[in-house]
């Protein structure tokens, strides 16, 4: 459970909540759902009073902006309001947290007079790149470098490829045969149920335990970096297609998540994510052939 600060939505846990509850909105999901699929006295959360506070007030957040606080959902926030959790976490930084609960609760106790309305967001349907495009792209040091394109991501208006880098490194441009000699990063995500439940999350970690000597209880995902499809519209032409590289399904999760701003940035990251400077953790590798569909 990551916190950035005091504001009602900034946490993981807050952040989840609102936005789940905003695109259940936004895509036409039945409000009876919504409540139901998110409510404020939710088993999920109870165990940690931190993060139950953090969950109902994103979740109050979300109702009073939908028009749809009432006088229970008021008390019921209210009272875990009252127990002060984050409050007591964070000691001095409690007092700026209760002025914004302060203020946050002045706003959700008032009717709203502007009801947020469901939004439409435009989906790209044309795509510069493919899911499982193996993409090359030169350095400024004449070398090739080479990614996979694991996943299109597409959520509120923003769609990105999220590309996932191989160690590919040479002098000619790579042929799809040439990267199945690789490696891509990627990490693993300590488990905490039983071995049985994890496998049924997660069908195919077999593979990844086996590789890792078998006493191993993790999920696995790969480190996905995303280039918006504004980026793409200028860089395609250097993002050369050489083949296709498909990762199993199962194992197509994301351990590690980023951003890129541009070609030129995306350069100079994934060759330092591939050579990382003397003293910096480098993230994981794992060979194509566990990761991917070879024929």
């Amino acid at each position: 459970m990551a916190i950035d600060g005091i504001k009602i939505i900034d946490s993981d846990t807050a952040h989840d909540a609102y936005w789940g509850i905003m695109d259940m909105y936004d895509n036409g999901v039945a409000i009876p759902d919504i409540e139901t699929a998110y409510p404020l006295d939710n088993e999920a959360y109870q165990s940690d009073a931190l993060d139950f506070e953090l969950y109902v007030t994103a979740c109050g957040l979300a109702f009073w902006e939908m028009g749809l606080m009432d006088a229970g959902k008021l008390a019921f926030i209210r009272s875990i309001i009252d127990k002060g959790a984050f409050v007591q976490a964070w000691g001095e930084g409690g007092k700026a947290r209760q002025k914004e609960l302060d203020r946050y609760w002045k706003k959700i106790s008032q009717p709203n007079g502007k009801i947020r309305a469901p939004k439409k967001y435009r989906k790209v349907s044309r795509f510069y790149f493919q899911q499982n495009d193996l993409l090359a792209f030169r350095l400024d040091d004449g070398h090739y470098m080479a990614v996979v394109c694991a996943e299109i991501f597409q959520q509120r208006g923003t769609c990105e490829y999220m590309l996932v880098p191989t160690t590919y490194y040479g002098k000619k441009l790579p042929t799809e045969e040439d990267l199945h000699r690789c490696d891509m990063l990627g990490n693993t995500i300590l488990s905490f149920y039983d071995k049985a439940t994890t496998s049924s999350m997660q069908p195919g970690i077999e593979r990844i335990w086996q590789y890792l000597g078998g006493d191993v209880n993790v999920f696995f995902g790969l480190a996905k970096y995303g280039l918006l499809h504004k980026d793409a519209a200028t860089c395609r032409q250097q993002l050369t297609k050489v083949g296709t590289l498909k990762v199993i399904e199962s194992l197509n999760d994301t351990a590690i998540r980023g951003a890129l701003s541009g070609f030129d940035y995306m350069k100079k990251y994934f060759y330092g994510l591939v050579f990382p400077p003397e003293g910096k953790k480098s993230v994981l590798r794992w060979p194509v052939n566990l990761i991917c569909h070879i024929d």
